[in-house]
């Protein structure tokens, strides 16, 4: 009996890619509904302008050697640039609810704009810049996992992400937010 689970278990690994077996990846598609609604939002707007009520986000998360997460967003501000970035806490009502970017290393001084921890290959930064369309894509691979429970939202942010001393990771107001369940 043990040979016939062996052989089955090693069948189903060459049919199935690892994340599969693991169950690693992670994808949120969602439509931007108006912030101060149900808290039971996926994907919340602030500034219905820049990023429309009914404008579509996904985020796909795939973890393996590293951690590969992706950003797509249809029908948001045109011909633009926002950042994004993973935040610690979930999406609320209002914009701070998401609270600080998650850092790998965590700045001992917060608020971190310490390019020394505020900086792409600490923090996951998803930048994102839109065609005439207001569809765009972006993506960051880190060579680490987020820590359980630690990394709770993606939030879209007024303008590029900012990397000089004292304003590194800022990138203006947030504009709209996504629960994400980050493994």
């Amino acid at each position: 009996m043990s040979f016939l689970v062996s052989a089955l278990t090693a069948s189903l690994a060459v049919l199935l890619p690892l994340s599969a077996v693991t169950g690693q990846d992670v994808t949120i598609e969602a439509s931007f509904r108006a912030a101060g609604g149900p808290p039971a939002h996926q994907a919340v707007t602030f500034d219905t302008e820049s990023v429309p009520v009914g404008a579509v986000v996904t985020v796909t998360e795939r973890v393996g050697d590293d951690t590969h997460v992706e950003l797509r967003l249809q029908g948001v501000g045109a011909n633009r640039t926002f950042g994004a970035h993973v935040h610690q806490k979930p999406c609320g009502g209002k914009p701070n609810d998401s609270g600080p970017h998650y850092q790998n290393a965590v700045d001992p001084e917060p608020p971190s704009t310490n390019p020394a921890y505020a900086n792409p290959r600490n923090e996951a930064w998803l930048d994102i810049s839109t065609d005439r369309h207001g569809d765009g894509a972006s993506a960051s691979t880190l060579n680490w996992r987020f820590r359980t429970d630690e990394a709770r939202s993606v939030v879209i942010h007024e303008h590029t992400t900012h990397t000089g001393s004292g304003s590194a990771g800022t990138a203006g107001a947030r504009l709209a937010c996504v629960n994400v369940p980050f493994k």
